[in-house]
């Protein structure tokens, strides 16, 4: 029974789970955009960078689907997920100046998708405190250089949206542009994918399971 699961585990990483070539084939189709920054009017092709993420976010909920269906151990989902994380984060060629710096803003949305899913495996978050004064207070920890802080309340926050709360619309509003406002961009991913398509959430590695 144990080399059962642990075949099925394996099958489950081969078919479901991130790869390098995955990521790089968003790249590629990056790179084939000749991404340019418009501020005039909205681009088309910025429109890769947000479907990139969302295949990563959803890579991501299928880890949690599996590790909730016991298909992986926590050991196994926080593995993983480290893992994409690494994928996400090796280091490339310059794509160019303005591909490249919506790529470092993609990254840094996808910084917040990837500390909430390990906060949200671990379990251990804050249920209690309203998500606008955590919100509240994570930007005021970046104001006074507390980054750490402000990616471990934020981390919570996430946990929670992936545990099935909804991101306060009052808690982004008049929010200035800074790094709570991209990570916070992760998070409204992870909302965003939740809100879709759930099919994952039934998937429990098994052979005809929903993909």
């Amino acid at each position: 029974m144990l080399i059962d699961e642990r075949i099925l585990f394996m099958k489950a990483m081969k078919e479901e789970f991130y790869t390098q070539n995955r990521w790089q084939n968003w790249i590629k189709k990056i790179k084939e955009t000749d991404f340019v920054l418009n501020e005039s009017e909205e681009d088309p092709s910025a429109a890769v960078f947000v479907y990139a993420m969302d295949d990563v976010v959803l890579a991501c909920l299928k880890v949690i689907a599996r590790y909730e269906h016991k298909v992986i151990s926590q050991e196994e989902a926080l593995t993983t997920i480290s893992g994409i994380k690494d994928v996400v984060f090796e280091e490339q060629e310059s794509l160019g100046e303005d591909a490249d710096m919506m790529l470092e803003s993609l990254k840094t949305a996808l910084t917040a998708v990837f500390i909430s899913c390990l906060r949200y495996i671990e379990g251990d978050y804050d249920k209690k405190t309203s998500m606008k004064k955590m919100v509240t207070g994570a930007t005021k920890a970046e104001e006074n250089g507390d980054i750490e802080t402000a990616l471990n309340t934020l981390s919570q926050v996430g946990a929670r949206v992936i545990k099935g709360e909804m991101l306060p619309e009052d808690a982004l509003l008049d929010l200035p542009y800074c790094l709570v406002a991209e990570l916070l961009d992760g998070i409204d991913a992870i909302s965003a994918a939740q809100m879709g398509d759930d099919s994952y959430k039934e998937d429990d590695g098994s052979e005809g399971a929903a993909k």
